[in-house]
């Protein structure tokens, strides 16, 4: 199961340089082009092998794709003709025009391209046919290798290629992208932000046009300056829109990326324009400013070459500001560092990160409006102790990413929709209880639950302890979590999970009772009735009264106990060592039973005779243990059912079980005044 378990520690933000080599035989690309050399042959790899289930999962090719070396399609193949520029990236016949605007964007920072497409590779005299990129992914920049065989139908390139024909670099970047998510395939659809933050390890800020703040210009303007990444697009309204065209030669819902921003002197006044790239190298605005406009004709030829402007059809264009908030939705940011584009001054930024899961039945509570479930979601603690510099207050950038889910898509996954809400701490620790998120509303919270891969948003918090709870919209969904906090000073997290512990009273020595309650008297008739003359009972027969009182027990259902569980009992219970039960013994697991049914009841909410495995947290802790997460995760998985349901006799299973265990280390640990912590899953 994928999201079973998470190191929940916060980590130190990932070295750029600290790539982690990714191929299945444990060798890293040096090694891997060295062999090659070595043996005299030319690298196939066996992790992206040069067949359909690398291209797609879910139909086949539409027509018959032929795999081809670069050196098999040109004669004189270059990794790159004069530098890498944003002209390379030309969109093939695959929907990812989301990732060629953030590759077009990549190609505006030499430092940033140079770590995510290593220059030193070319099809010189120590070509290998192997070739690697780096991408950042979750705190971990990963190393990854491919081979150079390319998807071609009629000696043409499928997919990515570059206007120069014999040029390869982008054509390989996407076959590593797609390697790296599974497939060509799981690449169809997606957001401009999320490739934009594999290429830089970066944070995320999406405006939209008609709501973006006054100087959202100079934002811009100070975003290319910094080298962060920017794109933009517009939004559609239903499917059939998806790539329509405007009588503007605009595209709806399709990604396309700035690359650059000025002013321009225009018939005595300044006029602000921002130009843009569609990936496709072609189909661009025809309105104000466009290539072939009238208003060009009004700016001096030096001013046209500063601005770059060229009435070519390579996908770039110019427009009027104005009209670009105008006819544009959305713009996507991602900064290399979280520096606020609002502010002049550059930071440092402080940066912990925690990787989670949201576990059906136990961690996967849903947001708030599921209140019977929110609680049971992870918790991080935040201690802001320091305000910024000049200023009363914390900032506090929290970046919430889903992981994995694009390369889960062959499996049927899908971006979740998710979100977060942050609540000032009460000030105790340990998981914070259902009562809690009743009666106190959230201090702060995401603007909005979506499902993009990453939802972050800044906030100016009053120092203090706060409590994050990231979620999803819907509960029972399942996904693993990693949760960026960024901080102009430094902020101390914690994941608020319980510590393994385990509390109960001394256990009760069988002796006689001066007297019998009724109750007693009949369960000793059945109890000699059974048992014989040994007045002693065995698993075979303590599996048949305790089914046959349980089974008349009301308000509960139960299914029946198994022979392993009765023996479990036994050895709970049997202060002899004989493996059998005498009545004084039975009598005093009587008692225990009796308050287990108890606590059973007063957890069983809706008095459906079962109970929520999402109170399962609470109601073992009332019996005296105290799990964590990844203990509590292991009990549901075992022990509810498809509609997390706990049903009484799978709750007697767990807690005889716990009960054992916990005598197991009783007798290897110190005791300290009944409670002895078990320092496990820690």
């Amino acid at each position: 199961m994928p999201y079973l378990y998470q190191d929940s520690k916060p980590r130190q933000p990932a070295l750029p340089r600290a790539a982690r080599a990714t191929h299945s035989s444990g060798q890293g690309y040096e090694e891997l082009k060295q062999e090659c050399l070595r043996r005299g042959v030319l690298f196939e790899d066996p992790d992206f092998p040069a067949c359909n289930s690398s291209l797609f999962f879910s139909e086949k090719p539409p027509v018959p794709f032929v795999w081809k070396r670069p050196g098999d399609i040109v004669k004189d193949p270059k990794f790159i003709v004069g530098g890498a520029t944003r002209t390379d990236i030309c969109q093939g016949d695959l929907g990812d025009c989301w990732l060629l605007a953030a590759i077009a964007s990549l190609t505006l920072n030499e430092r940033t391209l140079a770590r995510v497409v290593p220059l030193d590779q070319s099809f010189g005299p120590d070509y290998a046919g192997i070739f690697h990129f780096q991408f950042w992914q979750h705190n971990e920049w990963l190393d990854v290798v491919i081979d150079d065989r390319l998807p071609t139908f009629r000696g043409r390139l499928v997919f990515v290629h570059s206007a120069e024909h014999n040029e390869f670099w982008s054509a390989l970047l996407e076959k590593a992208y797609a390697k790296l998510n599974g497939s060509y395939e799981a690449l169809k659809g997606g957001s401009t932000i999320e490739a934009m933050e594999d290429f830089t390890g970066g944070v995320g800020e999406m405006f939209e046009v008609k709501k973006a703040p006054d100087n959202f210009y100079e934002i811009l303007e100070k975003a290319l300056e910094r080298c962060s990444m920017v794109g933009c697009s517009i939004d559609t309204s239903s499917a059939a829109e998806s790539e329509a065209k405007t009588p503007f030669g605009l595209i709806k819902g399709h990604a396309y990326t700035v690359t650059g921003i000025d002013e321009v002197s225009y018939r005595g006044r300044q006029v602000q324009l921002i130009r843009i790239r569609n990936p496709w190298g072609q189909v661009e605005w025809n309105g104000p400013w466009s290539d072939n406009s009238p208003e060009w004709r009004s700016v001096s030829p030096s001013e046209q070459r500063r601005l770059s402007q060229a009435a070519l059809d390579d996908g770039e264009f110019w427009m009027k500001f104005e009209d670009f908030k105008a006819h544009f939705d959305k713009v996507e940011i991602c900064n290399l560092t979280p520096d606020a584009l609002e502010d002049s001054a550059a930071h440092k930024w402080e940066v912990t990160i925690h990787q989670g899961s949201w576990v059906r039945g136990s961690t996967a509570g849903g947001c708030r409006n599921f209140l019977e479930t929110f609680w049971t979601n992870p918790q991080i603690k935040l201690h802001l102790t320091e305000k910024d510099d000049g200023q009363e207050d914390c900032t506090l950038i929290a970046a919430l990413m889903q992981k994995d889910r694009r390369k889960l898509k062959r499996l049927g996954a899908e971006m979740l929709t998710i979100g977060y809400s942050i609540y000032e701490s009460p000030g105790r620790d340990g998981h914070l209880g259902k009562d809690f998120f009743r009666y106190h509303p959230s201090k702060a919270r995401s603007k909005t639950y979506i499902n993009l891969r990453e939802v972050s948003n800044r906030f100016k918090l009053p120092p203090g302890d706060y409590i994050l709870v990231p979620t999803t919209f819907e509960p029972h969904q399942e996904a693993d979590f990693c949760l960026r906090i960024f901080s102009e000073k430094k902020a101390i997290t914690e994941d608020l999970d319980e510590k393994v512990a385990v509390d109960l009273p001394e256990p009760l020595n069988p002796s006689p009772s001066p007297e019998e309650t009724e109750e007693e008297k009949q369960f000793r008739v059945l109890f000699e009735q059974i048992s014989g003359k040994d007045l002693e009972i065995d698993a075979e027969e303590l599996k048949y009264v305790l089914n046959t009182v349980l089974k008349k027990t009301k308000n509960i259902k139960f299914k029946s106990l198994s022979l392993v569980s009765c023996r479990n009992i036994i050895s709970l219970m049997d202060t002899s060592g004989n493996g059998k039960l005498e009545f004084s013994e039975f009598r005093v697991f009587w008692g225990k039973l009796k308050k287990w049914i108890n606590l059973f009841l007063r957890f069983d909410f809706d008095n459906s005779g079962s109970m929520s495995s999402y109170e399962l947290r609470s109601a073992l802790k009332a019996a005296g243990f105290q799990l964590n997460n990844y203990l509590l995760q292991l009990i549901v998985l075992r022990y509810s059912d498809g509609e997390f349901q706990i049903e009484f006799d799978d709750f007697l299973n767990c807690l005889i079980r716990l009960e054992n265990a916990s005598r197991v280390f009783q007798a290897l640990s110190v005791k300290n005044r009944g409670f002895i912590n078990l320092n496990i899953g820690e």
